[in-house]
């Protein structure tokens, strides 16, 4: 099964481009800010014109362009290897989280913050080569289901982020995507989800080597985490990978503050947005207590620093290409 319904947006968001750049978005204050500011920095005459070059935009993956409820779909891939590992080899269990994981107790795993999610995903993701990391990631995407909605994890994407993104790109921005997911995860379908493909990919990273076996290159995930992108580590990522400052950038939790920080701080014209979980009824409602996309600084200090609060349930006609 291949992502359809994403791709088949993809195009048709081109085609509509013209018309509406942004049919799924309600026509708010929010819909008008985004395309104010897109029409600003485009416009050869205005004042705040950017050159093409400089037309970078940065996206949260997590809650941002797809749901991260009831918890990362990572975190969900990585316990079911896990528990495929631990079926072939009960001695991986060594650890109360990963035998919590094991069991499918994913509130004591996330009571381990962070910490507890890369414990498992550090014995989950490791000895594979990258490729087969990749297509086992791109299978378990597109057949697995959501507990909630019964959809493929693949299908959860935001309809309206996806106009958003092929709107940016019409305009010449260069999208990417910035998460604290793994990067060899995202990449798995970020070009057939999103249109982003994995050179625009920037995520947390693992251990990885290079060996010959048998005559054929290849390359392996040892396990470990070598870098975190996440919260402060998102601006190091952006700097590592793209090399300059984005003019736009989106997020939906307090881990994205520092990367729209570092983007609205830039001279000239700059956008930063954070997608605020408030459709209960077609989605989640979430915020400030959430063990999952924690948004509290966000809220309390986005709109002084003059970011756009994207309200999921006012501001979004749909939610998933499918509604």
């Amino acid at each position: 099964m291949r992502l359809l319904a994403a791709s088949s947006c993809l195009v048709l968001v081109s085609a509509a481009a013209y018309a509406d750049p942004l049919p799924s978005w309600n026509d708010t204050d929010t819909k008008a800010s985004i395309i104010d500011f897109v029409e600003t920095v485009t416009d050869p005459g205005s004042d705040s014109f950017v050159p093409v070059r400089d037309r970078i935009a940065t996206f949260d993956n997590d809650g941002c362009l797809w749901t991260e409820q009831p918890v990362y779909f990572q975190a969900l891939y990585a316990v079911d290897v896990l528990k495929e590992k631990a079926a072939e080899d009960p001695s991986i269990l060594s650890t109360d989280v990963l035998k919590a994981a094991a069991e499918g107790d994913m509130d004591t795993v996330m009571a381990g913050g962070v910490e507890g999610l890369l414990e498992v995903i550090n014995v989950s993701h490791a000895n594979t080569t990258v490729d087969a990391f990749q297509a086992d990631a791109y299978d378990w995407l597109t057949t697995a289901t959501h507990p909630a909605t019964g959809l493929p994890y693949a299908e959860m994407v935001y309809q309206p982020m996806l106009e958003l993104l092929g709107y940016l790109r019409d305009e010449g921005f260069t999208t990417y995507i910035v998460s604290g997911g793994g990067i060899d995860f995202i990449r798995a379908y970020a070009d057939e989800a999103y249109g982003i493909p994995p050179w625009q990919v920037v995520g947390t990273e693992g251990n990885t080597s290079y060996e010959v076996v048998d005559g054929v290159p290849q390359l392996s995930k040892e396990g470990g985490i070598s870098f975190v992108d996440d919260k402060e580590g998102k601006p190091v990522g952006i700097i590592r990978h793209i090399g300059q400052r984005p003019i736009f950038s989106a997020g939906n939790s307090d881990g994205d503050f520092a990367m729209l920080e570092y983007t609205t701080s830039g001279e000239g014209a700059r956008f930063g947005m954070l997608v605020h979980h408030t459709d209960a009824e077609r989605e989640f409602a979430y915020d400030r207590d959430s063990h999952v996309g924690q948004l509290n600084r966000g809220l309390d200090e986005g709109p002084e620093r003059g970011w756009t609060i994207v309200d999921m349930a006012q501001d979004w006609g749909k939610v998933f290409p499918s509604d």
